[in-house]
């Protein structure tokens, strides 16, 4: 066999492993979507007090609270590497967040589909296999951008294009930042400490230590 024709039968391995989600895949998207729920709650409440001190800098900068809910999909993506896993895991945890109860009620099933599939685009874009810092921030940037442009039509209808362009910036800059970067450092950091050991993000860390 030549090499080009191991290379083509080692690129068709890639490529069905990527796609086939495994049992432990499962449980760890939904142990992420169950933990960033716990934080989505809290942050439902929480945010009241930033937001009230942003507002009154410049109208729309409380979009760039919008990043501790844009975390599960980009650190799902980050650390499971399968198709679909941004958007489970996102979906998953804005569900309970909602069942839990909050002020956004049934809504916040659309706003986790549409933050889900943001970062789900990128991840797909790069055909799910590179993940690299400059990827993490782009999948929250997108989740962001995703998040602002929803919430212009939900609930700031009424606002100006001034308020839009701010806050549909200020969602992007803080899924890129908080989203992106954070569950970037979330997953070194859960990579370091042997947590990630069953999957490729886990050993890319542990290779390099």
């Amino acid at each position: 066999m030549n090499s080009s024709a191991l290379l083509s039968a080692e690129d068709r391995a890639l490529t069905a492993s990527v796609w086939k989600w495994r049992v432990v895949d499962i449980v760890m998207a939904s142990i992420i979507a169950v933990a960033c729920a716990v934080l989505f709650i809290a942050w439902n409440f929480a945010y009241e007090v930033p937001s009230g001190l942003l507002k009154p800098l410049l109208p729309g900068l409380q979009g760039l609270l919008a990043g501790p809910w844009l975390i599960a999909g980009v650190l799902a993506g980050l650390i499971v590497r399968k198709p679909g896993a941004a958007l489970f895991a996102e979906v998953v945890a804005a569900s309970i967040s909602a069942l839990a109860g909050n002020q956004w009620q049934a809504l916040t099933l659309v706003s986790g589909l549409v933050q889900g599939l943001g970062a789900e685009i990128v991840f797909l874009i790069v055909l799910y296999r590179v993940y690299k810092l400059p990827i993490a921030i782009l999948a929250g940037a997108a989740a962001g951008l995703g998040a602002g442009i929803l919430d212009r039509f939900l609930w700031y209808g009424a606002m100006d294009n001034a308020f839009a362009v701010t806050y549909i910036s200020s969602t992007t800059i803080s899924g890129a930042v908080i989203a992106g970067l954070g569950s970037w450092v979330i997953m070194k950091g859960l990579g370091k400490a042997g947590a990630l050991s069953r999957f490729a993000a886990g050993r890319e860390v542990s290779q390099r230590v």
